[in-house]
């Protein structure tokens, strides 16, 4: 598979030595330079560029027909114009906030935890992140993953970082370190607590994920998410 790579950061170029690994080509490497190559070489683009880029890198692999996986953060307020965008022009496109296998199987927990917890009514939620000291975004896009699944079930409206009002989830985000990324969903009641945790100990797990990806939606149409190409 020859892969345009859009973003040569820590994760682009963990994301080359998986690719390579697995037997692809990288046609298209790019920073955060104006992405002017021949995108035709490519059959399919990893985005995990700068916020600032990763619109106009996206649009361009769909306006040339290149399915476009896209793991880029800070740049959402722009989603639902992409996936019009795709939609019109009849491309393919997947974005994860989180491409590791472990971190999706634990979007369903957290989002199975979330009913239940419901259900009872005696416990509040909170949220801890913690990634290394160069991160960009905060909170991370993992973190806002699970906080709108938790707010989808629950009586939360919305996730604050600081100063949280009533009927907001609590998001505690901490940068520090080379931290790759810890999550925890806290539930608390006067009697007891409920965890969950995912603690991710490198950067393998979301490259591998990102060109797992990449293969699945090589040959497809149309909006997808992990979901999709993990048949959870």
């Amino acid at each position: 598979m020859k892969i345009a790579l859009l973003g040569y950061g820590r994760m682009g170029k963990a994301i080359e030595k998986i690719a390579l690994d697995r037997g692809h080509e990288i046609v298209i490497k790019k920073d955060v330079e104006p992405l002017e190559d021949d995108l035709s070489v490519a059959e399919v683009a990893i985005d995990f560029s700068h916020p600032s880029a990763a619109f106009e890198n996206i649009k361009s692999c769909i306006s040339k027909g290149i399915p476009v996986v896209s793991g880029t953060t800070g740049w959402l307020d722009q989603y639902d114009e992409i996936v019009s965008y795709c939609k019109a022009e009849g491309g393919s496109f997947i974005y994860a906030s989180n491409f590791s296998i472990g971190v999706n199987l634990f979007f369903n927990l957290n989002e199975y935890l979330a009913k239940l917890m419901n259900q009872v009514g005696e416990y509040n939620v909170s949220m801890q992140e913690t990634h290394h000291k160069h991160k960009l975004d905060a909170p991370s896009g993992t973190a806002i993953t699970l906080a709108n699944d938790v707010i989808a079930n629950s009586d939360k409206i919305n996730w604050s970082i600081s100063n949280p009002k009533d009927k907001e989830l609590f998001i505690d985000v901490k940068r520090e370190g080379e931290v790759p990324g810890t999550h925890i969903i806290a539930y608390n009641s006067s009697v007891d607590s409920i965890e969950i945790k995912h603690t991710a100990f490198n950067r393998t797990g979301f490259a591998l994920g990102a060109v797992v990806a990449a293969e699945w939606l090589k040959d497809k149409k149309g909006i997808f998410q992990m979901k999709d190409v993990l048949n959870l």
